[in-house]
């Protein structure tokens, strides 16, 4: 004889209760892969928990475990760098006159010394941030003067003071120092016959010839700084990279890798090829100023190399494999956790992603919990 309605009711209810008791362990994909695309810090909802202050049993154990364990996630990334003498400037002549005299390529050249001729007369290098732009004589006040006077000072000449007026004392100074290096002796400094850079320059090429004519804006050569740096352009999407001040770590083809710091952090157009679009890039600047650093470099004049960015740390925090998160059905992220034969679900808030493991803190969860992974 079959069974009555009646009879059936009990046994179909408890298969229900069975059925929502049983929670599909759904990996994180588009939802994980999003959270790492935008920074790897995302914040989850918290779970309805059940009565052991957990998520519900979970009706079968996991394929794998894996501990919770406590250490300092790093968010690094390797990206590939020049190594070159950074930004390249260039030389403009302020005068007119023939070209008489260029430096070679490759050639270094220091404050008081020539950096080209012009009529037969030195350009003398001065350092200083800003170029020149009218002749300094008796009653010229300005930055400008304060700036040459201090490269006249630092030059090994006197009997002025050092500040933005030039008085009679400073052109008699400049005399002398016209007598030294070859020109007339007028206590007059003429624009165009010093020119001014951040420090000590490489002549990376030379861009006229002895014998052509200068004017005012000839391109005469392209010059760098005289310490060797390595230059890495970034994607716009990878700008949290690009910090000034920040540690890195450059690698050279030869020798182990030495510590720097970001100096200098530019953005760069380059225009697109055969009407496509323009693109922005990111370009850092990573001065090898250090004495060990110096000396990694000194074999090589331009090589690649390989520079490691760490755009966050996060100390003595908690962290599981990224592959045991899972999706919970109520929302946000959580974790299987197992113990003896039993597991249960507990909701997780996640932090930060590197190294195939990510930052997770919640109820339940502290160091060498066990939790489910895939084989």
């Amino acid at each position: 004889m079959g069974e009555t309605t009646a009879e059936r009711a009990p046994a179909e209810q408890e298969e229900r209760r069975v059925r929502r008791r049983r929670r599909p362990r759904w990996r994180i994909a588009l939802a994980v892969a999003a959270v790492v695309a935008a920074g790897g810090v995302a914040t989850v909802a918290v779970l309805r928990a059940g009565g052991d202050g957990g998520a519900e049993r979970a009706a079968d154990l996991p394929p794998g475990t894996a501990k919770v364990a406590r250490q300092t996630l790093s968010d690094t990334q390797t990206e590939d760098g020049r190594l070159g003498y950074g930004p390249t400037m260039t030389a403009t002549s302020q005068t007119r006159g023939t070209i008489t005299w260029l430096p070679d390529s490759g050639g270094q050249i220091t404050r008081g010394h020539r950096l080209y001729e012009v009529d037969g007369d030195p350009v003398v290098l001065m350092y200083g941030s800003k170029p020149s732009y009218r002749p300094l004589r008796i009653g010229t006040e300005g930055s400008d003067v304060e700036r040459f006077e201090k490269n006249l000072s630092a030059l090994g000449y006197d009997g002025f003071t050092v500040d933005d007026e030039y008085t009679s004392d400073t052109a008699e100074a400049v005399r002398e120092w016209q007598d030294d290096i070859g020109v007339a002796e007028t206590g007059i400094v003429d624009v165009g016959r010093v020119a001014f850079a951040d420090g000590p320059v490489r002549v990376e090429a030379v861009a006229a010839h002895p014998g052509e004519p200068a004017a005012p804006g000839k391109k005469v050569l392209d010059y760098t700084g005289t310490t060797q740096a390595v230059t890495v352009e970034l994607d716009t999407a990878d700008q949290r990279l690009a910090k000034k001040g920040a540690r890195v770590e450059v690698t050279l083809p030869e020798g182990p890798p030495v510590a720097a710091k970001i100096d200098e952090v530019t953005t760069v157009i380059e225009p697109g090829e055969q009407g496509e679009d323009p693109t922005t890039k990111v370009e850092v600047t990573i001065w090898l100023s250090s004495a060990k650093a110096k000396k990694a470099a000194a074999r090589f004049a331009l090589a690649s190399a390989d520079v490691e960015f760490t755009a966050g740390q996060r100390e003595n925090v908690l962290t599981v494999p990224v592959s045991a998160l899972v999706a919970l059905r109520e929302g946000g992220f959580g974790v299987e956790v197992v113990k003896g034969s039993a597991s249960s679900y507990v909701p997780v808030e996640t932090g930060m992603f590197a190294d195939g493991k990510v930052e997770v803190s919640g109820q339940g969860i502290s160091e060498g919990t066990l939790v489910g992974v895939p084989k």
